[in-house]
């Protein structure tokens, strides 16, 4: 009896408390730091004509940093950070705020690792980190563990992903499990992996 009414607590309060955390879940993947003066602001790769390129020059006009610099891969003929760059100017950002770092990264590590020395021979020490929001929590991970001579601060685009309520939306759902995914597979498998690569 005793027994029995145990299990009944337990299940009553995992099932009021159960939402509370699917959201809290949802909620830790979106890292939002208040922006401060800093040395640069980092655009990472992925989204050159969309809200993360434009919320790092936002930020590059309201004097955050005197520069703002884009990572990018290659694109068709020419690299990604200079289509960026040519598609901010259009929309009447000055060119001289952007700076383009391309690489040959596939991954949001490959990344950092790539980034880490240039952003030294650039002098950079504090860095605003700009990405989309639901991809915001794993980089600002990323970077400290990768590239952690940069204090990064996490400034996040707006994205599709619904934190609030991201088990009842397709795109959010999918976003939610390969951003936790990887956050697990970063921390147990690819840091470790990389300290051991970098202590011989």
């Amino acid at each position: 009896m005793v027994a029995s009414a145990l299990f009944l607590c337990l299940g009553l309060a995992f099932w009021q408390y159960y939402p509370v955390v699917l959201v809290r879940l949802g909620e830790f993947l979106v890292k939002a730091d208040k922006p401060e003066p800093s040395d640069a602001i980092l655009v990472l790769a992925g989204d050159f004509f969309g809200p993360r390129v434009l919320k790092g020059a936002d930020l590059g006009v309201q004097g955050f940093a005197p520069r703002v610099i884009i990572s990018g891969t290659g694109y068709g003929n020419r690299g990604e950070s200079e289509q960026a760059i040519q598609f901010l100017v259009q929309k009447g950002y000055p060119k001289t705020l952007f700076f383009g770092l391309p690489h040959q990264a596939k991954s949001t590590i490959e990344e950092a690792i790539a980034l880490a020395p240039q952003l030294q021979r650039l002098g950079i020490h504090r860095a605003i980190l700009v990405t989309r929001a639901s991809h915001s929590r794993r980089a600002a991970l990323v970077f400290r563990l990768f590239c952690p001579n940069v204090r990064f601060r996490s400034a996040p685009a707006e994205d599709e992903f619904q934190a609030k309520n991201w088990w009842m939306d397709p795109l959010s759902k999918e976003r939610f499990y390969q951003e936790w995914l990887k956050i697990l597979g970063t921390v147990l498998w690819k840091y470790p992996e990389f300290l051991a690569v970098h202590r011989v």
